[in-house]
């Protein structure tokens, strides 16, 4: 037996939810405006609020409710750019950008922004260290991965600024976007008493300001009257870990949630059964795949990376754990890509016989391969891994799966130690530079830990970054894709993942196309 079948799997999803337990938290009474209470799965990884340090799909779903970019989103429509705490901008060469400042924007604690607080969020104090507050050094690699070639930004005036790069970048103005980017009060930044003081209290523009944070329970936001946009349609976001799906769900049936978030399919059906409540969402902008350690000594072969590539079956996966309500895209790329979308780019096929094959012209003796594993961080991962493991083990593969308990205990050990784990990619912009490059490109950290290196693939990373002709571009970004994803695998693509939030069904509210939650005026009551 080659697979196995959908009742079976059927069955580990089942077991990897927990029985409900009644949630002890009490509803927000309306006051002039409602307030709200969010049911997640988790804050943040890192335990701050300061995107520099907070890079994860739930860091995502939170921090547009209190901070801002230069450049916005439009979640809720096509991804398109469009200005946020920048009015306008204009590319002066191929290696600077004017930028127009909105005037008038205020701080949470009362300043007025100004392009000094706009070069100090990109400065070195915050970013790139060498000033005069220590910058952890985690901190410094996230800001070079996000903007490669930064050299600096020029004051103009009171609410404008030049932003200069060391070299040509055909994404500039779309790295202005970036979550790293949230603009920052440089006198809160200052008066804090550490980097990482300041990155659990951070002082910004958004139009919810943090009132209360406890790591690995509640995040409180309040609105922010004074927002530039007006007042905002909730007196309060409150976010409340809960890691347990089971848990979520009940929060939300007892009142003491208004939402609940990472729903898994097989459970739509059972919210949605209670007329109060709606499950809302679907395919996002973020692609699950699982990774491989290169520098493990049995994964140091491509013939085995590819057998484990050929004995993923997707479609299984997609219809039994996701109830066909997710898609398998081209590889690790998105259809808004335009012109750089490789329409005929294939994943490598599930083809249990050809894994077989490569295993024996790998010489492979049943070697151990650790393979570890999150309970659950993304949704239906326990069930992925284990529909993954056997069919891996049944072509004669020896994974060892390796439950842990957070992202430390993936990177834990010698890369000998650490075989193959899961992880995710979003996009936001139109163009593959941006998240393959900064993924996994010479500046990206599985290059830096030596988890997975091909010298032409850096190269051509490289390229993609710098040059201007499109043709020549798109040529490089289709030789990428065939290195990392066929010849020489990073990866192994699964699915598209999907964002599913259970709602009150009363409340007139649109998911986005990202882990991203909008509490803005623009989509509440529309």
């Amino acid at each position: 037996m080659t697979g196995i079948s959908r009742r079976h799997v059927l069955s580990l999803s089942a077991a990897s939810t927990a029985a409900l337990v009644m949630p002890r938290f009490a509803a927000a009474q309306s006051g002039d405006r409602p307030a709200v209470t969010v049911a997640v799965q988790r804050i943040s990884n890192s335990n701050t609020l300061e995107m520099l340090t907070e890079q994860s799909n739930v860091g995502t779903r939170i921090y547009t409710s209190y901070a801002e970019t230069l450049i916005g989103n439009n979640w809720i429509g096509d991804m398109a750019l469009q200005p946020q705490l920048a009015t306008a901008w204009k590319r002066v060469d191929d290696m600077t950008v004017d930028v127009d400042l909105r005037e008038g924007v205020k701080f949470h604690n009362g300043d007025v922004m100004t392009a000094e607080d706009v070069a100090f969020s990109y400065g070195p104090e915050r970013m790139w260290g060498g000033g005069t507050v220590e910058v952890p050094d985690n901190v410094k690699v996230v800001a070079r991965q996000a903007l490669p070639a930064f050299e600096r930004i020029e004051v103009l005036g009171p609410y404008k600024i030049r932003m200069h790069n060391a070299s040509i970048d055909p994404v500039l103005e779309g790295r202005l976007s970036a979550s790293i980017g949230m603009i920052v009060n440089k006198r809160a930044f200052l008066a804090a008493k550490s980097w990482m003081d300041w990155a659990r209290q951070p002082v910004t523009t958004g139009p919810y300001a943090i009132s209360e944070y406890k790591p690995d329970s509640v995040l409180t936001l309040k609105a922010f009257d004074d927002h530039w946009e007006g007042r905002p349609p909730l007196r309060q976001v409150r976010f409340v870990e809960t890691p347990e799906t089971a848990s979520r769900i009940n929060l939300l049936r007892s009142g003491g949630a208004d939402f609940a978030c990472d729903i898994p399919p097989d459970q739509i059906a059972t919210v949605e059964a209670d007329k109060r409540f709606k499950v809302v969402g679907g395919p996002i902008n973020n692609t699950r795949y699982t990774v491989f350690n290169k520098s493990h000594p049995v994964l140091a072969n491509p013939l085995i990376r590819q057998a484990l590539t050929h004995s993923v079956d997707r479609n299984l996966i997609v219809e039994s754990l996701w109830s066909g309500r997710t898609e398998v895209p081209r590889g690790l790329q998105w259809s808004f890509y335009g012109d750089f979308y490789i329409t005929d780019h294939e994943n490598p096929a599930y083809d249990p016989d050809k894994a077989r094959m490569l295993l024996r012209k790998a010489g492979y003796n049943g070697e151990p391969i650790p393979y570890r594993v999150l309970n659950d961080y993304y949704t239906a991962q326990t069930a992925t891994a284990q529909i993954n493991t056997e069919n891996w083990r049944a072509v004669g593969l020896n994974i060892k799966l390796q439950m842990v308990e957070n992202w430390g205990q993936i990177q834990e050990g010698g890369p000998e130690t650490r075989g193959i784990h899961d992880w995710s990619a979003a996009a936001s912009l139109p163009d593959p530079y941006v998240q393959m490059s900064g993924s996994w490109g010479p500046l990206g950290s599985p290059w830096k830990s030596n988890q997975w290196r091909n010298e032409e693939f850096g190269n051509l990373s490289q390229e993609l970054g710098s040059s201007t002709d499109k043709a020549r571009r798109i040529q490089v970004w289709r030789r990428m894709l065939q290195i990392i994803e066929i010849e020489d695998p990073a990866y192994v693509v699964l699915h598209r993942n999907a964002s599913f939030t259970a709602k009150r069904a009363d409340i007139r509210w649109a998911p986005a196309q990202s882990f991203v939650m909008d509490f803005r005026r623009h989509n509440w009551g529309a």
